[in-house]
């Protein structure tokens, strides 16, 4: 039988999922109803974040209705309320952006190192003085979060001649950490490490973890880069850790709210870089989606495990 999947994804997306060869019925229902409203024929969910931040506090009585599987397009699930996850099974996009967010989180770092946010180009000759930059090679990145991203930037920075260490919520050493210094705690990477990078889901334990306390026991002269949610860190304890000199900077590609209010201090502040939560883009970002949500809709179809499903009790 054709698959019913009820759809409020982009229209990319949509034309994607009906050239599927099993030639699934196709339920664009969003214009109409609440993106949980969901018609009751549908089996199949795919859906992404847009909508559901008015969905209710208490579940709708006719949630999930008769879904077998939900799809969510991107990797986080913070998004969505604790009833989303009453669903038999809710899959996710983790991993589709991982190449991308590493590259932000490189770049941020050549950018530190080289001095780019610094003035560095000259327009005059009063200009022409020398400077010393800083070497990536040899220098310390901590990882908060070993998952696809913190996986990817790891990789990517040890060909760089980086040492890289990491603390994560699992305690065991996988494959994807090898080579690779597991700490036993946020308070002791950061003491150790030139570079941290947050690449942890949005949680309760992961929020605001990144806190006063924390931050009094950096290394001098850390660089903090944020590419998973920005309520991952006490603002105010980071803008008192730049004023007094404890860490140099913070390269923030998410924050809390998105965008900020006008005249954030965010928005001013001389060693913080700011970018509008768009580490994740790339060229191809849209074909990978597909390719990560057409092969699962091939492994359900075919009675096989699916990939990427949440653990709605650890909260991804």
């Amino acid at each position: 039988m054709r698959p019913v999947i009820a759809c409020n994804m982009d229209e990319y997306q949509v034309e994607r999922l009906r050239a599927h060869e099993s030639k699934p019925i196709l339920l664009n229902y969003a214009e109409a109803h609440s993106v949980w409203d969901v018609p009751a024929d549908a089996e199949i969910l795919f859906t992404f974040f847009k909508g559901w931040n008015s969905a209710p506090v208490e579940r709708p009585p006719t949630w999930p209705r008769n879904l077998k599987w939900v799809q969510v397009g991107g990797a986080g699930v913070d998004a969505f309320p604790s009833w989303f996850f009453d669903a038999p099974l809710v899959t996710t996009g983790r991993g589709i952006t991982a190449d991308a967010i590493a590259e932000y989180a490189i770049a941020a770092i050549f950018a530190h190192e080289k001095q780019l946010f610094d003035g560095l180009r000259v327009s005059s000759a009063e200009q022409w003085k020398s400077r010393t930059l800083g070497l990536v090679s040899g220098k310390r990145l901590g990882i908060l979060g070993l998952g696809a991203i913190g996986v990817q930037t790891a990789t990517k920075a040890r060909a760089l001649g980086m040492e890289v260490g990491f603390v994560r919520r699992s305690s065991g050493i996988s494959n994807s950490a090898a080579g690779l210094r597991q700490f036993a705690s946020l308070r002791e990477m950061v003491a150790d490490v030139d570079h941290l990078l947050l690449a942890v889901p949005l949680t309760r334990e992961t929020r605001r973890i990144l806190d006063r306390d924390i931050l009094r026991n950096a290394k001098p002269g850390l660089h903090v880069i944020n590419v998973c949610r920005g309520e991952v860190i006490d603002d105010d304890a980071l803008l008192e850790a730049l004023d007094q000199n404890r860490i140099s900077a913070a390269t923030l590609d998410v924050t809390f709210p998105e965008p900020l209010p006008e005249g954030h201090a965010f928005y001013h502040h001389p060693r913080i870089r700011l970018t509008p939560h768009i580490s994740y883009t790339s060229e191809d970002t849209v074909e990978r989606m597909s390719a990560r949500l057409l092969a699962n809709l091939d492994r359900y179809l075919a009675g096989e495990r699916l990939d990427n499903a949440v653990d709605a009790a650890r909260g991804y």
